[in-house]
């Protein structure tokens, strides 16, 4: 009965997801669906692109957290549109929860929307939202064997970002192993290594993001 109830969730869940598609298509909407544990550096990674990208293009933000709404403020404070989606306990966003969103943000068309979803490694990548770029973010603190532990969420990347790159002297990561994890899942998706707190690295992603968006 339990697998039935949540096959009838994810039904319902990928209809959503595919009138979010369609719509986000029909605006020339580039969804980013932005996916890592607590404290990688979901909302530093946004907050780089977003200093790097709002002269040229519109940018919109669907902020999702259990509960707070910190990080949309500081979005906010750069005359981003931000909507701030609190689950209440919910681990991820669902398809639902974005179409809302993005109803009342009245996003323009030729629009960047990043979407960061609740700080967590397993339910959001079960769940589509229509985004177009799946990017997941991991952090040389967490380690380097969440790729094998996490494997759906890595399977499902469009883009990785190792981050906190500038640690890693000082930490016991092992690099080999992280991109034998992630290559073993995945081989499409680039890797970027950057640090949020020094800019490393961080010219590159602008640019594969700038080139995402055309």
């Amino acid at each position: 009965m339990e697998v039935k109830i949540m096959k009838n969730i994810l039904g319902a869940n990928k209809t959503l997801a595919e009138e979010n598609r369609r719509y986000f298509k029909d605006k020339h909407i580039t969804a980013v669906n932005v996916m890592a544990s607590p404290g990688a550096g979901k909302t530093s990674v946004i907050l780089k692109l977003i200093h790097s990208l709002k002269d040229e293009v519109n940018i919109g933000v669907i902020e999702g957290d259990i509960a707070s709404s910190i990080d949309a403020e500081k979005i906010e404070k750069l005359g981003i549109a931000v909507i701030q989606v609190n689950t209440g306990g919910g681990c991820h966003l669902d398809a639902n929860m974005i179409k809302a969103s993005v109803e009342s943000l009245c996003l323009k068309s030729d629009t960047l929307l990043f979407i960061e979803n609740v700080g967590n490694l397993v339910c959001p990548s079960a769940f589509d939202l229509g985004e177009g770029i799946r990017m997941v973010v991991a952090s040389v603190p967490e380690g380097h064997d969440k790729p094998f532990k996490y494997i759906s969420m890595f399977e499902a990347a469009d883009v990785i970002i190792l981050n906190k790159v500038d640690l890693m002297p000082y930490m016991d990561f092992d690099r080999e192993s992280f991109y034998k994890g992630v290559r073993a899942l995945n081989d499409r998706a680039p890797v970027f290594e950057v640090s949020c707190r020094t800019g490393q690295g961080m010219d590159e992603l602008v640019q594969w993001v700038r080139q995402a968006c055309r």
